[in-house]
């Protein structure tokens, strides 16, 4: 976990000297690499970024949930699970402020990824969903094979988590809001139990819509 912290902490870092460069771009965060390809019988050097695979899982209406569900969207991702006595229940009540300043938003989506998939069942998942007073397809809660899900969330979310029968829940888990672009690359990391965190994250999301309808303009 101390790992996958450090490569974050360096990710902000980045970003921090990235947003005084550019404020009206967000960055581009995790691993990227340099490619040649040739253009116009030149060769031109392009860098390919870290994205977020495909996946499969399955929503709290029963539904089965791909990237592909999320073509056209910004989306912002969580780990969580319902029976957490910590941060989770923190994290959600900041959540919320999100999901109801965008609910109405077409091309935007929020995903909480369950890492108890075993207790967290389709219908444990509604009964949450209907707790926390959500409804509709703007805030999906995800669940799913758990080692699909933790490769999903350490390798490419780069955020951490494990099963601990010694902690309260039996995980442990970071709190990150993870915002994702149109292009599935990571923009930005957010903690999700801090609410001056929650709302720089509100004011990044609309920063990153603004530059998705330049580009389109353009």
């Amino acid at each position: 976990m101390k790992k996958i912290a450090g490569a974050i902490f360096l990710l902000l870092a980045v970003a921090a000297c990235n947003l005084k460069e550019n404020k009206s771009k967000l960055p581009i965060l995790g691993t990227r690499e340099p490619v040649t390809k040739t253009v116009n019988g030149k060769h031109v050097t392009d860098t390919v970024y870290q994205t977020i695979p495909d996946f499969k899982f399955v929503n709290q209406y029963g539904d089965s949930i791909t990237q592909n569900s999320l073509k056209g969207d910004i989306y912002v991702a969580d780990f969580f699970f319902t029976t957490c006595p910590s941060i989770c229940p923190i994290m959600h009540r900041n959540m919320l402020k999100v999901y109801k300043e965008f609910k109405n938003v077409p091309d935007f989506k929020i995903i909480s990824h369950t890492i108890d998939p075993k207790h967290d069942s389709v219908a444990v998942l509604k009964k949450y969903a209907d707790k926390l007073g959500i409804a509709g397809d703007s805030w999906w809660l995800l669940q799913g094979n758990k080692e699909a899900t933790y490769t999903l969330g350490q390798k490419h979310y780069l955020v951490a988590m494990s099963q601990d029968d010694g902690t309260p829940g039996g995980y442990v888990h970071q709190g990150w809001f993870v915002l994702i672009d149109k292009q599935h690359r990571i923009r930005g990391y957010y903690d999700g139990t801090r609410e001056d965190e929650v709302n720089k994250l509100i004011g990044d999301i609309k920063t990153l819509r603004a530059e998705v309808n330049t580009e389109i303009a353009q």
